[in-house]
């Protein structure tokens, strides 16, 4: 075990020492060891049965289950603590036993020899532990007439005014406690005037932003300027899906000049907190940030200026449309036009479409080649061991889930006569364009250069349009897994549950995308059926096999989240089936999935990218919107900057 430690051989060497040495009489001699109940030169009396830890003293027990994440003895441990006569006071025992734990684990942590889903695990030890005592802390306090309170830094931290997602936020909310941080999490939908009286209240030390949907890039600028304009100085931290390096050297860093750093995951959160608290390391820490990111702004301009695009009449023209009226491109009618909703589907119907490579990504878990992405991931020499723990561990809560019935899963599918006029879909009140227009749904074109001859593409290119006579279909979809979700989390956070209620994010947002991968293969088959034959495997459907697509607004082949707005209308979504909008057009319950079907076969995924001004201000006269909001809507798509 020593020599594993000391030539770093296996990247598990210090747990497996550690567990070694639990298992050994403290007794015993350096030159003389011997296990617990081992007689000096003799057999053991018994074998192990990895229990042997329940024999120590009661703090290093408290370690030991604080390391290992062991929550099953912690209350009666810290209970004996605190009336054992052992420890002075209630503090005593968080900044002996616990912060040992916790340091233990956080240096495990650092160097990579512990990963997320046992820290999380460390932490609900703290968290009871420290739950257990702050009733008598308190009392003790009141008693002496004290206000004071030790931590390494007081951390607020938020989910930005009209999102909803917050998995990786409590991450790191977690992450940042087991470091002695006191946390302050205000939850989500936070508007900027609450973030900043909750910066004044709390006196924080750092502020932490997160967002997963492209609105809140612009929520986090508004924020930051705000904070400018008050006078605040404290860093503030930017992270979540949808945040980068580049948006924040461009557009967070020039309007607050307290610090702005951009924070990639959790493990990463740690040493940049705990670097900008201390005072002799933060002004040269936050001035190469600042150069870096004015080279990054530099880089970001130049880029601008170089790339080379082509106007919106010269991309409709690179496109040639297939015949709709051929037997291969002819348009299927579905079996229904309308909505149908699907009500109370079974999580056992959902659990076969679910792709559990996102779920090890939240956890930080990545595999090696050749084992990366589930279930290589499980045969990974660093983190196999762990990522089929957590798996097992994931699969019990499902059945859980399924066998009571935690959760509500409901879906909501439509289908509606259609065709392309130009670069919009005009949708119909019945069977086809005689019917009348209902509404219209607006795509955005390709327009970067490209250096091959592929066409300049808009979703529109793959709906029949109204001047071939032929009527074509589009489809949509919502469907959530999250109804029931609050319920679940606040059992586990009433009980100090950090492990379990984070898991149960995880897998209701699996189950959202699972399900709605299971709807798609139900409308291509049956619901449309324009591909009854189908026969794909789970690991087809991941690959994107079949036939059609379901682009979703806000993402790469639609970017404008706005589009939701006439999807939610047409289909009724929160009076069919309980999901509804919020002002930033992300979904609530955040466990949800929402877009467009298109049948045809000419149909495939792109990437808009950027795109020029003449198309903003055709897209903005379009959709009947000023083109300072469509600006706003697509600040990351265009090719130009904008104030």
């Amino acid at each position: 075990y020593i020599e594993d430690v000391l030539l770093n051989r296996c990247s598990n060497a210090t747990e497996r020492m550690l567990q070694f040495a639990a298992t050994l009489d403290p007794k015993s001699g350096p030159c003389n060891l011997r296990r617990k109940g081992q007689a000096a030169g003799g057999a053991a009396k018994k074998k192990d049965n990895g229990k042997a830890w329940r024999n120590e003293k009661v703090g290093k027990r408290l370690e030991y289950a604080l390391v290992h994440g062991i929550d099953e003895f912690c209350i009666a441990d810290t209970e004996e603590c605190r009336t054992s006569g052992s420890f002075a006071s209630c503090l005593e025992i968080i900044e002996g036993p616990l912060m040992d734990g916790m340091n233990v684990v956080g240096d495990l942590f650092g160097a990579g020899k512990m990963f997320l889903p046992q820290v999380i695990k460390s932490a609900r030890v703290m968290k009871k532990s420290v739950g257990h005592l702050l009733p008598f802390m308190q009392a003790a306090k009141d008693a002496a007439g004290d206000t004071s309170s030790s931590s390494a830094g007081t951390f607020l931290i938020a989910t930005v005014k009209g999102d909803v997602h917050d998995i990786g936020k409590n991450i790191v909310a977690v992450v940042l406690g087991c470091n002695n941080f006191k946390v302050i999490d205000i939850g989500v939908m936070c508007p900027c005037q609450t973030i900043l009286d909750a910066v004044k209240e709390n006196n924080a030390d750092i502020l932490g932003l997160s967002g997963l949907i492209t609105p809140s890039l612009d929520e986090m600028v508004t924020v930051g300027k705000e904070m400018e304009k008050a006078g605040l100085k404290i860093p503030l931290l930017i992270g979540g899906a949808t945040t980068s390096k580049m948006h924040t050297a461009v557009k967070m860093a020039p309007v607050y000049s307290g610090g702005v750093v951009h924070v990639l995951d959790a493990s990463r959160a740690v040493p940049v907190a705990q670097t900008l608290m201390d005072m002799t390391k933060r002004p040269e820490f936050l001035d190469d940030i600042k150069e870096t990111y004015e080279e990054m702004r530099e880089e970001f301009f130049a880029g601008l200026e170089d790339r080379k695009y082509l106007s919106l009449a010269k991309a409709r023209e690179s496109v040639t449309l297939p015949d709709f009226s051929s037997a291969e491109h002819k348009p299927v009618k579905p079996k229904f036009l309308g909505t149908k909703a699907l009500k109370d589907v079974p999580i056992a119907d959902v659990i076969p479409y679910i792709d559990w490579n996102p779920f090890f990504q939240v956890w930080q878990l990545r595999g090696r080649y050749p084992n990366r992405g589930y279930p290589k991931i499980f045969n990974d020499e660093n983190v196999g061991k762990e990522a089929k723990k957590l798996f097992d561990e994931a699969n019990a809560m499902l059945d859980q889930m399924k066998n009571q019935k935690q959760l509500t899963l409901n879906g909501l599918l439509a289908f509606y006569a259609c065709n392309a006029v130009g670069d919009d879909i005009e949708v119909y009140n019945g069977e086809d364009a005689a019917s009348g227009k209902r509404c219209s749904f607006h795509t955005i074109r390709q327009q970067a250069e490209k250096d091959t001859e592929e066409p300049y593409m808009a979703l529109s290119d793959f709906i029949a349009p109204k001047d071939s006579n032929v009527t074509d279909y589009l489809g949509m979809f919502v469907c959530t897994a999250g109804l029931g979700l609050d319920k679940l989390t606040q059992s586990f956070k009433k009980n100090n549950d950090d492990y379990s209620y984070i898991m149960a994010e995880a897998l209701a947002d699996r189950l959202a995308e699972a399900f709605a991968e299971l709807l798609h293969a139900q409308v291509r088959k049956d619901h449309w059926g324009y591909a009854p034959d189908e026969s794909l495997n789970a690991d087809d459907l991941l690959k994107v096999k079949y036939q059609g697509i379901r682009p979703a607004p806000g993402y790469p082949s639609q970017p404008d989240h706005t589009e939701k707005a006439t999807m939610w209308d047409l289909m009724k979504c929160k009076e069919e089936i309980g999901v509804e909008l919020t002002e930033s057009f992300a979904m609530l319950p955040a466990a949800s999935v929402s877009g467009l079907y298109f049948g045809g076969k000419s149909a495939e995924y792109f990437n808009v990218g950027k795109i020029e001004k003449d198309q903003v201000e055709e897209y903005a006269s379009r959709k009947g919107m000023d083109v300072a909001t469509v600006e706003k809507w697509l600040g990351q798509n265009l090719a130009y900057h904008v104030e």
